[in-house]
């Protein structure tokens, strides 16, 4: 990894641990390749020249992992955030020469929006959320009606002029997000990829919010194309509120029945219960990307801020290994912890210094144009946005599972003292953090990482290191983060029970996933599933087998082989003629083009599993 040739060789020479690191990266295009290539040197560089040596030694040997040393630390690039798009659009903002007016229509606010997720994409390395959309984008959709209501008058009898203006309006809208879906579905990033974009919506109650939660809704059921293929971006996250959503006598009850209908046909939404969510973060807001999120933080004035901060960055500690060198005592275990700990932070304290080294002109978009908020000048420091707490930084972590079952056996879940023993080793990393939060004022999160191949790649290097042991490094993967043992078949609701106490301490980063088989005529299935949830967990993502082939028009689960995905009805594998959809640990992948690594597949693919009755 540290030798520059030597990986430039394996890139040239296709080797599938690099090509398939993001399973929505295709590897064959000029622009992911020259993304790989570009990355290939930083990674390198970075380890031999700016890492901290025992932090790079560290991150070498699979202590932790520094994430995304294919950008940081060779430029200082912030990792995720939470766009602030309604301040962009109220007052203008700039991009590269040109400077952008407030929008007068639906249409030209999502065009815009597209553009400031492109360039926001651009400027970090990590996912991109507009929180709230169905709520913002009908501040212009107000205008839509407003223009047609004046042709109206002009034009259409009085007592048909209030139809007129509604039709014109819904339809305008539904333009407007088919647009937006399309359009952020045609983009590459300057990372050579879709930019992995998340749109929170859901609690609008007025008429014009109605409209376009629905037409999200639509458009993603409808599909991309002639052959009406599922949209991998932007993620959808749909918040359910009891009095808004939740319950059929709430006004918007029949959008969350058109979200569980999406949510069959098309993985998305995922949903957030809004009560839970609060009780958590100290107050309401999307995830930024796929799972990171911010803990609740008031600007001068006292209110609570969340669109415009960011994550500075993620380094993971490999908690198996902690338990493997341990070999079974539990007082070396937490001896061992301890120093490893002490690796996190001196990888995270680096990733800040790094941080302090950018300057505004490195990302107008992000520190001049508004996204961040706060619009600084070009001498100013772009600490300012980052401190008193205002921005995260990830503590994460990997494989309780494994480390349980080190000392427990491989079927402890129903264990109390075992299950005890993973929810302290959060308990001691919540200890870490709030000693470094109050040390450097930056917030020190507790992430459950989204282990796309450090699920893997921990798990292969300590097979190298010590062997196959029964159920920790046999299997070819570890857990991710909290989640329970996917070779397991639980119901949704015995996952929920279990998985439910982690986010507490974990609160900086979290999902939780629930297995279905094909659920489109069992739609109220789905949502006993979600009422279930909503006193228990925050964020719940829906695994439902959607692959398709277009030879013999078959639904459901498509097989994995080595070489990739065949359809078990008539044995098609060609790319062109199938839609493979799988859930890549929180973003949805098509992975139909790249070669599956052995391991690696049987934690981010979801596994269909029997779903019983729910209980009373």
């Amino acid at each position: 990894m540290t030798a520059l040739e030597q990986s430039l060789t394996r890139l040239i020479t296709k080797d599938p641990t690099i090509l398939n690191e993001n399973a929505n990266k295709d590897s064959n295009t000029f622009s992911t390749m020259r993304d790989l290539t570009a990355g290939t040197v930083s990674k390198s560089y970075a380890l031999e020249n700016l890492l901290p040596k025992h932090v790079a030694k560290a991150h070498l040997s699979g202590d932790i992992h520094f994430h995304d040393l294919d950008y940081h630390p060779f430029q200082p690039l912030t990792n995720c955030c939470l766009i602030d798009a309604k301040d962009m659009l109220e007052n203008g903002f700039e991009i590269g020469n040109a400077h952008v007016t407030s929008p007068k229509s639906i249409q030209t606010a999502s065009a815009q929006l597209v553009q400031i997720i492109a360039n926001v994409s651009s400027s970090q390395y990590g996912g991109c959320t507009v929180d709230r959309v169905d709520e913002l984008l009908s501040t212009y959709a107000k205008l839509n009606a407003e223009h047609h209501r004046e042709m109206a008058q002009q034009y259409v009898q009085p007592d048909k002029i209030e139809s007129y203006v509604e039709q014109q309006v819904t339809k305008d809208i539904g333009d407007a997000i088919e647009s937006l879906e399309y359009e952020i579905n045609t983009l590459y990033t300057s990372n050579g990829q879709t930019p992995f974009v998340t749109l929170g919506f859901g609690l609008g109650t007025d008429e014009l919010s109605r409209k376009i939660q629905q037409a999200i809704l639509r458009t993603r059921i409808k599909g991309l194309g002639k052959d009406r293929m599922t949209a991998i971006f932007p993620k959808l996250v749909f918040s359910i509120k009891k009095g808004t959503n939740f319950s059929p006598d709430d006004p918007n009850y029949d959008i969350k029945q058109l979200a569980l209908e999406c949510s069959t046909k098309r993985m998305y939404p995922d949903i957030l219960n809004y009560d839970k969510i609060v009780e958590l973060l100290g107050d309401f807001k999307a995830p930024m990307g796929c799972r990171s999120f911010l803990p609740s933080w008031k600007d001068a004035t006292g209110n609570f801020e969340n669109n415009g901060r960011c994550n500075l960055g993620v380094v993971t500690l490999n908690i198996p290994r902690i338990a493997i060198e341990s070999n079974g005592d539990m007082a070396k275990f937490w001896e061992l912890f301890d120093q490893k700990m002490q690796l996190m932070h001196d990888a995270l304290v680096y990733r800040i210094k790094r941080l302090k080294d950018a300057i505004p002109n490195n990302a107008p978009i992000l520190y001049k144009s508004g996204a961040f908020k706060y619009k600084l000048n070009a001498s100013e420091n772009v600490e300012e946005l980052f401190k008193h707490q205002r921005a995260t930084i990830s503590m994460g972590y990997i494989g309780l599972y494994e480390a349980a079952t080190m000392f427990y056996g491989p079927d402890w879940e129903d264990n109390i003292e075992a299950k005890t023993f993973t929810l302290d080793i959060l308990r001691e990393m919540k200890y870490y953090q709030n000693a470094w939060t109050n040390q450097y004022d930056i917030w020190f999160s507790i992430y459950s990482t989204p282990s796309e191949s450090l699920t893997d790649r921990f798990c292969r290097l300590d097979k190298e290191r010590f062997g196959e042991i029964p159920d920790i490094t046999d299997k070819g993967y570890y857990q991710n983060s909290f989640h329970y043992d996917v070779r397991k078949d639980v119901t949704p609701f015995e996952k929920l029970d279990f998985e439910k106490d982690y986010p507490y301490y974990a609160s900086g980063g979290f999902i939780h996933y629930c297995e279905y088989p094909k659920l489109n005529h069992n739609i109220k299935a789905l949502e006993a599933v979600w009422d279930y949830s909503y006193d228990k967990v925050g964020y719940l993502g829906t695994n439902i087998p959607i692959d398709h082939c277009y030879k013999c028009d078959y639904d459901g689960d498509f097989e994995t082989t080595e070489n990739g995905y065949k359809c078990p009805n008539c044995g098609n594998s060609d790319p062109k003629t199938v839609d493979v959809v799988k859930r890549t640990c929180g973003y949805l992948g098509n992975p139909v083009q790249r070669p599956v690594i052995e391991g690696r597949q049987k934690e981010i693919c979801a596994r269909v599993k029997h779903m019983k009755e729910p209980r009373s």
